[in-house]
Protein backbone atom coordinates (compact mmCIF):
# COMPACT_ATOMS: atom_id res chain seq x y z
CA UNK A 1 0.00 0.00 0.00
CA UNK A 2 1.15 3.53 -0.86
CA UNK A 3 0.45 6.43 1.67
CA UNK A 4 -1.45 8.81 0.74
CA UNK A 5 0.22 12.32 0.35
CA UNK A 6 -3.17 14.26 0.68
CA UNK A 7 -3.66 14.61 -3.39
CA UNK A 8 -7.25 16.03 -2.95
CA UNK A 9 -8.87 13.06 -5.63
CA UNK A 10 -7.63 10.52 -2.71
CA UNK A 11 -8.21 12.04 0.87
CA UNK A 12 -9.68 9.89 3.29
CA UNK A 13 -13.21 11.07 5.37
CA UNK A 14 -10.42 11.35 8.07
CA UNK A 15 -8.26 13.19 5.52
CA UNK A 16 -10.81 15.81 5.30
CA UNK A 17 -11.93 16.22 8.91
CA UNK A 18 -8.22 16.62 9.52
CA UNK A 19 -7.54 19.02 7.14
CA UNK A 20 -10.68 20.92 7.84
CA UNK A 21 -9.94 21.51 11.57
CA UNK A 22 -6.55 22.65 10.65
CA UNK A 23 -7.59 24.87 8.11
CA UNK A 24 -10.21 26.15 9.98
CA UNK A 25 -8.77 26.42 13.49
CA UNK A 26 -6.10 28.61 12.02
CA UNK A 27 -8.14 30.89 9.63
CA UNK A 28 -5.63 29.21 6.77
CA UNK A 29 -6.01 30.50 3.24
CA UNK A 30 -5.06 28.15 0.39
CA UNK A 31 -1.66 28.48 0.60
CA UNK A 32 -1.36 27.98 4.20
CA UNK A 33 -3.70 24.69 4.04
CA UNK A 34 -1.34 23.74 1.48
CA UNK A 35 1.19 24.36 3.61
CA UNK A 36 -0.21 22.57 7.08
CA UNK A 37 -1.22 19.05 4.38
CA UNK A 38 2.47 19.17 3.21
CA UNK A 39 3.59 18.77 6.82
CA UNK A 40 0.78 16.60 8.15
CA UNK A 41 0.83 14.01 5.28
CA UNK A 42 4.35 14.62 3.30
CA UNK A 43 3.18 16.11 0.42
CA UNK A 44 5.43 17.28 -2.20
CA UNK A 45 3.69 20.21 -2.84
CA UNK A 46 4.49 22.69 -0.32
CA UNK A 47 2.66 26.01 0.38
CA UNK A 48 1.42 25.94 -3.59
CA UNK A 49 -2.42 28.06 -3.85
CA UNK A 50 -3.75 26.02 -6.18
CA UNK A 51 -3.14 22.36 -4.32
CA UNK A 52 -4.50 24.52 -1.12
CA UNK A 53 -7.64 25.82 -3.24
CA UNK A 54 -8.71 21.83 -4.62
CA UNK A 55 -7.68 20.43 -1.43
CA UNK A 56 -9.91 22.20 0.53
CA UNK A 57 -12.50 22.07 -1.97
CA UNK A 58 -12.13 18.34 -1.69
CA UNK A 59 -12.39 18.47 1.74
CA UNK A 60 -15.13 20.10 1.72
CA UNK A 61 -17.18 18.28 -0.69
CA UNK A 62 -16.13 14.74 1.04
CA UNK A 63 -18.02 16.17 4.17
CA UNK A 64 -21.03 17.45 2.35
CA UNK A 65 -20.08 21.15 3.00
CA UNK A 66 -20.01 23.49 0.10
CA UNK A 67 -16.05 25.29 -0.56
CA UNK A 68 -17.96 28.20 -1.18
CA UNK A 69 -19.83 28.94 1.60
CA UNK A 70 -18.86 29.01 6.09
CA UNK A 71 -17.10 28.22 7.32
CA UNK A 72 -14.40 27.53 4.21
CA UNK A 73 -14.77 30.18 2.52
Amino acid sequence: MTHNTGAPATITPEMAAQIRRVALRRGLFWRAAARAASDLWGSPWGSNQLFGEDLCAAAAELLGENPCREPWN
